[in-house]
């Protein structure tokens, strides 16, 4: 278990919150953020952001100075078929001090999950799904000419390279193409292997991405890179626990293991949010290296409960909180650590690997 108290530099908040910013500010005249942050050493996390609630762990982030934050989803809770209030919330969300300082302080990316995407547990056959990404590019500032504007969807690649050293990440849309969950009778039948919300469902065909996702992903996993960071909204690494989840299509989490297998995809870490607690999943990939799932869920939602899961290592936290990834990129073989830092600023979980940990054997 790891718990202690991180130095936190606080910044002087006129530089972060200049006067009159709001969420129709212009982005900063730079033409990517890979341009602003070339190679990210510290990348910070989190989802689950009720825009009617104060966010003070935006402020712990921003003390901690990441080079880039990386949204996961329910960054609003929407839920709505309304776009104009869908508009509504993410101005308030928008107008919140703790979120202008973010913003002003750090480059941002975001992927949605079912709460900013329009309703909760929505997929494929949410009506308004269009509307919603057009809601979702304006307000996370997209730019016009950026390729996740040219298809269906939000998914997206952003590519970061210095000094002979890249960094991938991969923003993944796991509610335009998804195809409907099996849900649990209720109540269950005693003795059933099943809980909560939804069973695992084999049947053939089903899918998260959608074949036009899953090709792009491909390409992208075929792409040079020494650390890959895939974005996901809901979890990958864990154990099933009956929320959503890529454990409802067994196939498809499988078939990304797969896919990571036949690419020789090296340093692969996921993100994921949805759940409300913060975890750290760890699973072998048979033939390759461990995979490790940093859930990072609780900007501003707690969870009463807490599901087993056997890949788990260290603590759960309950608390609000965000997660981190640093890489040391002056090292011969960087040392990442994976992270999650508490509503106070303490460190809780810091999980550590080299990069050639993250690699297929020789």
């Amino acid at each position: 278990m790891v718990s202690r108290q991180l130095p936190l530099i606080l910044l002087p908040l006129v530089l972060l919150a200049p006067q009159g910013l709001s969420a129709d500010t212009p982005a900063p005249a730079v033409k990517s953020i890979a341009e602003a942050v070339p190679l990210p050493a510290r990348i910070a996390f989190g989802s689950c952001a009720k825009e009617t609630k104060p966010q003070p762990v935006l402020d712990v982030v921003v003390a901690n100075r990441p080079d880039l934050f990386i949204y996961l989803g329910d960054n609003i809770y929407a839920d709505t078929r309304d776009m104009q209030v869908l508009q509504r919330k993410y101005a308030q969300l928008g107008s919140k001090p703790e979120f202008q300082r973010l913003r002003a302080a750090v480059p941002v990316l975001s992927i949605w999950d079912d709460h900013d995407y329009g309703e909760n547990d929505a997929g494929k056959d949410y009506p308004f799904k269009e509307e919603s990404r057009a809601i979702f590019f304006d307000f996370w500032r997209v730019p016009a000419d950026s390729p996740r504007r040219t298809h269906p969807g939000i998914y997206g690649v952003q590519r970061f390279s210095q000094g002979g050293r890249t960094l991938q990440v991969l923003l993944l849309d796991t509610r335009t193409f998804r195809d409907s969950l099996l849900k649990n009778p209720k109540p269950l039948p005693a003795g059933s292997p099943f809980k909560n919300d939804y069973q695992p469902d084999s049947t053939a065909g089903k899918t998260f991405l959608g074949e036009t996702q899953w090709e792009w992903l491909k390409a992208q996993l075929l792409e040079p890179a020494d650390v890959r960071i895939v974005a996901s909204s809901i979890q990958f690494g864990h154990e099933y626990n009956g929320y959503e989840s890529w454990t409802n299509f067994p196939a498809e989490q499988q078939r990304f293991l797969d896919l990571i297998k036949t690419t020789k995809a090296n340093g692969v870490i996921f993100l994921s949010g949805d759940v409300h607690w913060a975890e750290i999943s760890r699973r072998e990939l048979d033939g390759g290296y461990p995979l490790y799932d940093v859930t990072a869920s609780g900007i501003t939602e707690t969870w009463p409960h807490i599901e087993p899961n056997r890949y788990r290592v260290g603590e759960v936290v309950r608390e609000n909180h965000f997660g981190q990834i640093v890489i040391d990129w002056q090292q011969l073989d960087p040392e990442i650590s994976l992270q999650v830092i508490d509503k106070t600023g303490t460190l809780r979980c810091d999980e550590k690997v080299r990069l050639s940990q993250l690699q297929f054997p020789q």
